[in-house]
């Protein structure tokens, strides 16, 4: 009731659901140093007054756990967070309290690009440039994606590779699914 719905259930019968991941945990990076920052601040300064200002005190120490249950909510956020690529569309999933459906078509992408910084190179996420017919979509921008080699290679075949091909393999998927006695969709 309370957790946000699974992306997957977004999908309708006829798409095949090609990638499913989370953003990389390193976009959490700046959200942990200000977390730590902010802590260490409330600490210091509580150790620093005199036992007379209990007061404050105990201001700064609800001001820390203030600190630790926002970081908590980021962790939260990131974690239901989903981008799901089918060979038709983009889903992407975002919201704690209110859930988002960002949701771009594959036929509209035009170009494809993705870099790396040093930091996504050391620890394995990158950016992801989604170009699209004359106009920015919701889904132009993709930071902080895991392999984002793997995310670039298998979009561009899904948008110039061979559609036949790609219609035989979704078919035969179907077949296999139909072989093993799960409900075929479609």
């Amino acid at each position: 009731m309370f957790a946000p719905r699974d992306p997957d259930e977004y999908l309708l019968d006829t798409e095949r659901r090609v990638i499913r991941i989370r953003r990389h945990w390193a976009c959490l990076g700046w959200n942990v140093f200000e977390a730590i920052a902010m802590i260490a601040i409330c600490v210091m300064i509580s150790y620093i007054l005199p036992p007379s200002m209990w007061v404050v005190q105990n201001l700064l120490w609800y001001a820390a756990l203030g600190v630790v249950l926002w970081f908590a909510y980021k962790v939260i956020e990131w974690w239901v967070e989903r981008l799901v690529v089918t060979d038709k569309r983009f889903i992407m999933t975002t919201g704690v309290w209110t859930t988002q459906v960002l949701m771009m078509p594959i036929t509209k992408v035009t170009d494809l690009t993705y870099e790396r910084t040093f930091g996504g190179r050391i620890f394995g996420y990158g950016t992801t440039v989604i170009e699209s017919a004359g106009q920015i979509q919701a889904l132009n921008k993709i930071r902080y994606l895991p392999e984002p080699e793997n995310f670039y290679d298998t979009i561009s075949e899904l948008v110039f590779g061979d559609k036949q091909k790609q219609a035989e393999r979704f078919s035969m998927i179907k077949a296999q699914r139909a072989a093993r006695g799960k409900k075929v969709r479609g």
